[in-house]
This record gives C-alpha cells, structure tokens and sequence, in this order.
C-alpha cells in the first residue's frame, strides 16, 4: 500500500550549518516525504544553501520570503503550499536538531488515526534536555494557560513538532489566524479543535540546538500569553472559527 503523500517543512532563518546535516537525515527518516525549506531571506545564504540542496535532490523544495516575518507565518506559508500541491498531511518541525529526526516515523505513523500528531515534550518518555529551570518554568506555564483558556486537552501545545491532516487545514479560514510568532502553535490547536480535528501525542526528547543560536524571547512569551487571552475570549463568546 503506498504511503500517503507528507510534506515535512523547515522554516529557517539562519540555519546554514544545520540544514546540510539535517535533510539527509529527515529523508532517511521518512524516504517517501518530500521536503520544504521556507527561508527568511536568511543573511547567513541558508537560502542560496536550500537552492543548492534543492537541484540535486528532486525531493527538496525552496520557498524564499522577503525577509524575517515571524514564525507562524512560515509554517502558514508551508500549510500553503502543503494545501495547493495536494499532499496527504504536513510535517513540521524545527531546522536546528531540536527536534531530532529519529522521532519523525513515530509521528508519520500516528497520522493513521488521528488529524494532528504531536511530538510531545510533557507525555511520559517525553522530556527537554539542556533547559535551565526559568525556561522549564516558563514552558510548562504557557502549555497549563493554554489548556485552561482554550479548552485543549493536550499536554504539550506550545511546541511545533507536529502532522496536520491536509483535509482538515483546508476547512480553516487561514488568514482569520492571529498570531505572527510563537504564539500560532496555541492558536493553530486551538482552531484545528473548533473544525473537530483528532489530536495524539508521542513523546518526543526536545534538545539543544546544534549551531546558531535560540530565536525565543521574552518578548515573544508575552505576545503568546496575549494572544491566548484574546481566544479565550472568543471561546467564551461564541465566536466561530469561520470554515472554508
């Protein structure tokens, strides 16, 4: 039986020293998944990097943005293209070894059964390794806000190891989403949970980005905690998450 079409998309900025490591490694994982690099108009040439990968390997894929316009929107842009290319389900997780490859079979074969597969830090077997105890804090915090305001039931909703169900994004009236940065991994959940969407988890090891540095910030922490806020209110009054 043949495999379901699946897009896994990396959404760099900065990620030249990673990106040579990592996509041999995802399409080893999962030799049937195309790859898509959506890059921020990166200084470092991980852009010009990806178009070099890209004409040698007919499995990888390039999208070039303008320039660094939030995280959210780049995983928006791969639903996207997930959307217009017809794939079976969208794959998406960081570009640094944060999320390391070894666990993409687990999630590709959650999909069987469920709308959202999600690579879980806080389900027993999962874990974050190399986090001081203020970032630990910090994590479980927004995952517990989330839950509570947004009525999820997964335990880990602010990470973005994650496989959406192709069908179920196209029900979603993409450009009502909110959120730019981080804070679009609550709001993407959130909105796939009002369209009925199934979630799973499987526990996943989150680990220290290999070359670079961490694009997270408190600033971003305190635009996720707004834009949470503001769905709850939506959640309390009724709003509808309008479907296409």
């Amino acid at each position: 039986m043949p495999h379901p079409r699946l897009l896994v998309t990396l959404c760099t900025y900065n990620e030249k020293e990673n990106l040579p490591q990592l996509i041999p490694e995802i399409l080893a994982q999962l030799p049937w998944a195309e790859v898509l690099v959506v890059d921020d108009n990166s200084p470092d040439g991980t852009g010009k990097l990806a178009d070099e990968i890209s004409a040698k390997e007919p499995r990888v894929h390039v999208q070039h943005r303008a320039g660094k316009l939030g995280l959210g929107t780049a995983i928006l842009a791969g639903f996207r293209y997930a959307i217009e290319h017809n794939y079976d389900f969208v794959l998406n997780m960081d570009a640094d070894f944060s999320h390391h490859p070894r666990h993409l079979p687990a999630l590709a074969d959650l999909t069987d059964r469920c709308d959202v597969a999600i690579g879980s830090r806080y389900v027993p077997g999962g874990k974050a390794v190399g986090w001081s105890l203020a970032r630990h804090f910090m994590s479980r915090s927004i995952n517990l806000y989330a839950r509570w305001l947004l009525w999820l039931r997964t335990k880990d909703n602010s990470g973005s190891y994650r496989a959406y169900r192709v069908s179920k994004l196209r029900e979603l009236d993409l450009d009502r989403i909110r959120a730019k940065g981080y804070a679009f991994q609550e709001e993407i959940l959130y909105r796939c949970r009002r369209v009925g969407c199934t979630m799973e988890e499987t526990p996943i090891v989150f680990e220290d980005r290999r070359f670079g540095q961490s694009k997270i910030n408190y600033k971003e922490t305190l635009a996720a905690l707004w834009v949470i806020f503001r769905l709850s209110i939506d959640n309390l009054t009724g709003v509808t998450v309008k479907a296409r």
